[in-house]
């Protein structure tokens, strides 16, 4: 048997506390990202991010046995290969539209998800996806204003970050069934891998600018390198391990919610009164379909991965 490291000692929140606090801080994290994209390419912004995540959790991985770094190494190679491409849709989108739209947008992967499963594994969507997927398609378009011509790159990107996440689900699902992966761990490789292939791709198309020195600039990558990444993925799993599907709803409904009041409160993003009702539509519609009937709390927990 495969002993692992005991983990640090964290304080006891409720669940509930840690879903609204994931939830927010996965909502900020659109607007944040747009802040340090105002000094850094796409690129560096993912490569910094998760460099200093792989090194923060070096300590971690070094600790681990050695067989399950290897179990963990065959499973965060493949799916590196699918955060990179997210992430680059993602960054790239959050560049080209506005953080509010991106938050909405993303929202879309927990509609995509069931379809890409009914391909992949088999399993049929329930009925009540169809009225989702019409609501959403409707929120999408009032959001986005298509009508007007409002669909832009940013946007397409946001979409296209969207149904990758959805086959980014089914892989991991795949890669982790039956596998004794560490979870911390995972965190640690993919971190190495999703940096040095942004940070390659940096050095062969635009070359590898000097590092900012804007105090905004490294206040954003922080944040998103200890809140994003380290302490929502750890909260996540700590709530999952204790709450109900209910309580996962919430997470996996009001993420989109969040990002739309940072983006407005902090960046002083307008969407105006259709794009906020389009909006709504998209997250009434997510939260929805994430309340399980009769397929239990582990697909519920399979889609709040995909959030973060």
């Amino acid at each position: 048997m495969i002993r692992l490291p005991a983990p640090t000692a964290l304080p006891q929140l409720p669940p509930t506390v840690l879903l609204l606090l994931t939830a927010a801080i996965w909502g900020s994290s659109y607007s944040v990202a747009k802040t340090a994209l105002a000094w850094y390419p796409v690129a560096g912004v993912i490569a910094i991010r998760f460099l200093l995540t792989a090194l923060l959790l070096a300590p971690y991985w070094l600790r681990l046995p050695a067989a399950q770094q290897r179990q963990t190494l065959a499973v965060g190679a493949p799916t590196s290969l699918g955060l990179l491409a997210i992430f680059f849709a993602e960054t790239a989108g959050v560049a080209h539209t506005s953080a509010g739209n991106a938050a909405f947008l993303i929202s879309l992967c927990l509609l995509l998800t069931p379809p890409v499963e009914w391909v992949w594994f088999g399993h049929r969507p329930a009925a009540r996806l169809w009225l989702a997927a019409g609501i959403s398609l409707l929120g999408t378009w009032l959001l986005t204003d298509v009508a007007a011509g409002g669909l832009n790159g940013g946007d397409a990107l946001m979409l296209l970050a969207a149904l990758l996440r959805a086959f980014q689900g089914c892989l991991t699902t795949r890669l982790l069934r039956g596998k004794a992966v560490d979870h911390l761990g995972l965190t640690a490789a993919q971190g190495l891998l999703v940096g040095s292939g942004a940070l390659v791709v940096l050095a062969s198309t635009e070359g590898v600018p000097a590092l900012p020195t804007a105090g905004a600039f490294w206040v954003a990558l922080g944040y998103l390198t200890l809140a994003c990444t380290l302490f929502a993925f750890w909260a996540m799993n700590r709530a999952l391990a204790q709450s109900d599907p209910t309580q996962v709803a919430l997470l996996l409904g009001s993420e989109p919610l969040w990002g739309a009041m940072f983006a407005v409160l902090w960046l002083g993003e307008s969407l105006g009164p259709s794009g906020w009702l389009g909006g709504l539509m998209i997250a009434a519609a997510a939260l929805w379909t994430s309340v399980p009937r009769s397929r239990g709390v582990d697909r519920v927990r399979e889609a709040a991965s995909l959030a973060g």
